[in-house]
């Protein structure tokens, strides 16, 4: 092991608080591509390679400008975007993703459910909770790193890259997890916020659109009619915001008697929240069961 004083980090490598601390560089010549330790104060250590063309991964300060954010500690995304079979391999690096992911997994489930309690002001707590899960799912989370393309940015050992897995959903859903973590503790929850709400604004729409084949309009109508009532109309009581970012208030009439409200950032949305409100005030469940 060769170590060495450095006063700068070399070309292609992120600047990780240079101004804070005093770098030294562990260069381990045996690793393929060659790797190297940084060190400095506040007991920061991480891997990052010194030749760029060899890398199995996208550099953090590409990934970081690919997807809009910009990290004041790009040591947290770094961290973020290292999978345990890739310390295993390099164990010069001190801590892989499962910390932040756990700390991600918190902070979503905060975000998302206030989120919703918000954006869904007439909806029960037993679909608010159901609405969470599904946003908050294994399934769904690994549907957002899908769509920023996170596995072209993890860091992972070559057994599991070799295994694939910069497509695995478990995988990709962790290291979603882990960034949204980092991004907490380097920027507080309104960069959370800011940078989730486009996901599942879009994705709630999504699920209640296709739910398994589950319609709540449809379902309501089916009842009504089998009521012998009149089919419900839809009508839209408000629109609040710039055209960029509207959102539409709907109310399901039937007869003369409005069944339900909803509220969605589109015409569509705030539909099929009305009629799941309808469903909930006539004593179903969420999508009318």
């Amino acid at each position: 092991m060769v170590q060495e004083s450095f006063p700068v980090v070399s070309e292609g490598v992120p600047e990780l608080m240079i101004d804070q601390m005093d770098w030294k560089i562990q260069i381990s010549p045996q690793s393929e591509p060659p790797v190297f330790t940084l060190k400095g104060i506040g007991y920061f250590e991480e891997i990052m390679s010194i030749t760029n063309s060899n890398l199995s991964y996208e550099l953090p300060q590409k990934f970081e400008k690919r997807i809009g954010l910009k990290f004041n500690n790009t040591l947290l995304l770094c961290r973020a975007l290292t999978h345990r079979s890739f310390l295993n391999e390099h164990p010069d690096a001190i801590e892989d993703n499962e910390r932040l992911e756990f700390l991600g997994d918190a902070v979503l489930d905060f975000v998302v459910g206030a989120w919703l309690y918000n954006e869904l002001p007439e909806m029960p707590e037993g679909d608010l909770t159901k609405y969470r899960s599904a946003l908050v799912h294994t399934e769904q989370l690994a549907e957002f790193a899908r769509k920023i393309n996170l596995g072209k940015a993890l860091r992972l050992g070559k057994g599991e890259l070799q295994a694939g897995g910069k497509t695995k959903t478990a995988l990709l859903c962790d290291a979603f997890e882990a960034v949204i973590g980092a991004l907490y503790l380097d920027q507080g929850i309104d960069a959370v916020q800011n940078f989730i709400l486009p996901f599942i604004s879009n994705a709630l729409e999504d699920i209640v659109s296709n739910h398994k084949g589950d319609d709540p309009k449809s379902r309501l109508q089916e009842i009504v009619q089998a009521q012998e009532l009149p089919i419900p109309h839809y009508v839209v009581v408000k629109e609040i915001g710039p055209d960029h970012s509207k959102i539409y208030e709907i109310e399901v009439v039937v007869g003369d008697k409005t069944l339900g409200k909803g509220r969605g950032t589109s015409k569509q949305l705030a539909t099929k929240m009305a009629a799941q409100d309808a469903l909930t005030n006539l004593g179903y469940g969420i999508y009318g069961q």
